[in-house]
């Protein structure tokens, strides 16, 4: 089979537009991904930042890294099980703060519990 320069040039952009149109999706793809890893950094922004406000941090515990730890463990543990998420944050803000002081709270007494008061 012996293709003119017309044929040719036809199948060239028709191969073209294949690879940019795959080229397209993979760059889509690289950005939903980036996207979701840079929501995922900021949710464990957040959580850090949420737990550095606790009193059980402010009230003697400073420099305590064993109660640090449990209490950046437990507000972590206590978000994911409870669903409060950087997407809630995003669709209601003040049931996601109202849930994180929630959550805080109980961190800071099971802290205080185990680790300052035993």
């Amino acid at each position: 089979m012996v293709l003119d320069k017309e044929q040719l040039s036809v199948l060239l952009l028709e191969l073209e537009d294949g690879v940019l149109d795959r080229l397209d999706a993979d760059l889509r793809n690289l950005r939903n991904e980036l996207d979701f890893m840079k929501s995922e950094e900021a949710h464990r922004d957040m959580i850090k930042t949420v737990a550095l406000r606790s009193p059980a941090l402010d009230a003697g515990t400073a420099g305590n890294d064993k109660s640090e730890d449990m209490f950046f463990r437990l507000v972590k543990q206590m978000a994911e099980r409870d669903g409060v998420t950087e997407q809630l944050k995003a669709d209601n803000q003040m049931e996601w703060v109202a849930r994180m002081n929630n959550i805080r709270s109980r961190a800071t007494e099971i802290v205080n519990h185990d680790i300052i008061y035993n």
